[in-house]
């Protein structure tokens, strides 16, 4: 087979015929082998029966979430290419030939983009159409390289080999960024196409939850490029933090008529470990993300984890740590020798501060090799789908 044509499902009977038949209608029309399925998501009103009644094949996703009914409709299509979109009859399934004409270009990923398409009056709320949809879609071009103008649209295309490559993994609204991102990882064609945005037909609440949904989005970009959001951020932080350290370990220091001291030593330590820690998680969320497949394992992790500093880096760990301890028991000797008197704070204070700031920065060396030798162990694949079942007349 061709083409399946993908609708998600819940509660949608005031719409769902209207998409089945503009479907059927474009497939007739075009005279090729395709096929309409309706993923349903537990529907409790008529919209199985409609489906069934309008030919369409129906299959039960059990797990719930916008992501889960795409993804359990995608694998069970029997098409080589998919064009999915909504079932609230704000999207035209009788003009869908852009994407088929870019699907036979080679394109492995194609995205409607509504702005460019036109949106009808009333078919986006005002801060999706000028300010959610745009800014974490320049946020998405930003983190992951990429030229889409409309990350959220709901109308595409993909093939089913680029599908399956891209291991998508989210159950919920971030489904839709989850799959351009992967595919930008993964290099893959991505074309844009204008695509027509009508004021969808229901008369209930839609699923969607701007504000919500639009957080969820935005932490979920954030999260799936560690790079922008803890390595980057943690060196413009620590290194600077760790040069005022080293200027001042030695004695105060004098810029015009500002005197830099013990007080500067203290923040720029505690700005250098706020920012190492930063680095630390996002090596462990980029080895956590891609053992779970939400990130793509490069080969800068692959050689990370490899390599001799990360087999040994608890023991350098351990190794701060105890220079820390060491440096802690000699100012203990110094304290004594005044029988625990008053000390100079100033000379004190710093063999104090570089003995706990080995033993913050040895301790969190230590702690991050535990946890990545633990994401590094090898296990056998857990990814288990969810039952489907498919509705039969």
């Amino acid at each position: 087979m061709t083409l399946t044509i993908l609708m998600p499902c819940l509660n949608e009977a005031e719409t769902l015929a209207y998409c089945i038949d503009k479907a059927n209608g474009w497939i007739k029309s075009h005279n090729i082998k395709a096929e309409v399925v309706v993923a349903d998501n537990g529907s409790t009103d008529q919209s199985v029966e409609i489906a069934m009644g309008r030919g369409a094949r129906v299959i039960h996703v059990g797990q719930r979430g916008y992501g889960s009914a795409l993804f359990h409709g995608c694998m069970a299509a029997h098409g080589n290419w998919i064009v999915m979109g909504d079932s609230d009859n704000s999207y035209d399934f009788s003009a869908l030939d852009l994407f088929i004409d870019e699907l036979e270009r080679g394109a492995d990923l194609v995205i409607g983009n509504r702005f460019l398409g036109g949106i009808e009056a009333g078919a986006m709320p005002f801060k999706n159409r000028y300010i959610g949809n745009p800014i974490l879609s320049w946020i998405g071009r930003l983190l992951f390289n990429s030229s889409i103008r409309d990350f959220h649209c709901g109308l595409r295309g993909v093939t089913k080999d680029a599908f399956l490559r891209m291991n998508l993994c989210t159950t919920g609204m971030e489904f839709a960024t989850e799959m351009i991102v992967k595919a930008s990882l993964l290099g893959m064609n991505i074309v844009e196409v204008p695509t027509k945005l009508a004021k969808d037909g229901r008369s209930r609440r839609p699923h969607l939850r701007p504000w919500r949904d639009g957080w969820r989005h935005l932490r979920f970009m954030l999260l799936l490029s560690p790079r922008w959001l803890f390595l980057i951020p943690g060196l413009l932080v620590a290194m600077p933090c760790l040069l005022v350290c080293g200027l001042l370990l030695d004695g105060s220091l004098k810029i015009g008529e500002i005197y830099f001291d013990i007080h500067t030593l203290f923040f720029s330590e505690i700005g250098f470990i706020l920012g190492y820690l930063s680095i630390m998680c996002g090596i462990i969320v980029k080895k956590f993300g891609a053992r779970e497949g939400l990130l793509v394992d490069n080969s800068l992790t692959l050689r990370i984890s490899d390599s001799l500093a990360f087999n040994y880096s608890g023991l350098v760990g351990l190794i701060l740590v105890v220079g820390g301890i060491s440096l802690g028991i000699i100012s203990l000797a110094d304290w004594r020798e005044v029988k625990f008197g008053a000390l100079n704070p100033s000379q004190f204070f710093r063999l104090v501060s570089i003995s706990g700031l080995l033993l913050l920065v040895g301790g969190i060396t230590f702690l991050t090799s535990l946890v990545l030798s633990f994401l590094s162990l090898p296990i056998r694949n857990k990814c288990m789908s969810p039952k489907i079942e498919t509705y039969k007349k």
